[in-house]
Formats: C-alpha cells, structure tokens, sequence
C-alpha cells in the first residue's frame, strides 16, 4: 500500500520527484527487488503512478470500484504463493518471470482492491490540509488519518488552534 501511495506522490503531487533515482529509492524503501529496474521502466513507473491517482481521488466506491476493475483487467495476473526474505510466505500476484513494472502494478493493484474491500474509501484520499496535493492510505488499526503526513497533520491543527484562540477584533 504504501508503495502506491509513494509512487503517486511522486508523479502527480507538487514537489513530487519522479527522477529514476527517486522511483528506485521508492521501490527499495518499500522492499520491492529495486536491483532489477531499469532506465527504460522509469516511463512505465511513472504511468502507473498517474493512472492510480483517481482511486485516490474518487468520490464513491463504486467509482474506485469501476476503475480497479478496469485495471484489473489490464494488468494480467497469476497469483501464487511465494517465500523469501524479508517477507516470509506472502502471495505475488505476477509470474516471476515478469519484469519488475509488471510485478509492481499488479500487487499495487491488489494491495488496493484488499483495501476496498475491507474499508471502503474510508482509509484513502486527498491530505485535508490546506494547500496539499498529496495522497494516503490509511492502515492502521483506528483508520481515522486524513492527511498525508504528520507535518501536514500538525501544521492544520496548530492553525485551527490559533484561528480558535485569535481574540475577537473590537469594532
């Protein structure tokens, strides 16, 4: 999930890098096999990041629901079990024999689907602060986070607290 969410930001968001060093720093913070990219999977990478932005973006589960669906038929997959480290057993979703573009969307795919299907749209979105472009996907336990970060958490809250304390202009 988080790798999705990475990818976004760094394709559409303002500030966003999208160098091919910044797409292979992303895959390798999020444990992807970062080794095998190329500079010609730069451009697919960064498609993908902008064809998954109106997931965050939609208004209804339904329009999630149709766009991953969509997708979905795109992007073969051929899920099976696999186990190596860091992870353990966990499922891949491409062959391995696919190249890393291929084996990137179809388990960001997924990882979105599952998350539909657990929490509807309430755990995706567009950071509530002021002036963000930003993308997130909420997993934790509580599932109550809108911003994409704690700096935009926080800096919305300090101004909503100073906005409440702001005395009273006298006329």
């Amino acid at each position: 999930m988080a790798a999705a969410v990475a990818l976004v930001n760094a394709v559409t968001s303002a500030g966003g890098d999208a160098s091919q060093e910044a797409l292979q720093r992303l895959l390798r913070e999020n444990e992807f096999f970062w080794r095998e990219f190329e500079a010609r999977d730069a451009e697919e990478f960064r498609r993908w990041g902008a064809t998954l932005r109106p997931f965050f973006e939609a208004a209804s589960v339904e329009d999630a629901m149709r766009l991953l669906n969509e997708l979905m038929l795109e992007v073969p997959m051929h899920p099976h079990l696999a186990v190596h480290e860091p992870h353990g057993l966990h499922m891949h979703y491409a062959p391995p024999s696919s190249r890393l573009p291929h084996r990137f969307r179809a388990t960001t795919l997924m990882n979105l689907a599952e998350l539909v299907v657990e929490h509807g749209l309430s755990r995706t979105g567009v950071c509530a602060a002021d002036g963000c472009d930003r993308v997130y996907a909420d997993t934790s336990r509580a599932g109550r986070r809108r911003f994409c970060s704690e700096t935009c958490a926080n800096r919305t809250n300090v101004a909503a607290f100073r906005a409440r304390h702001r005395p009273e202009p006298e006329f």
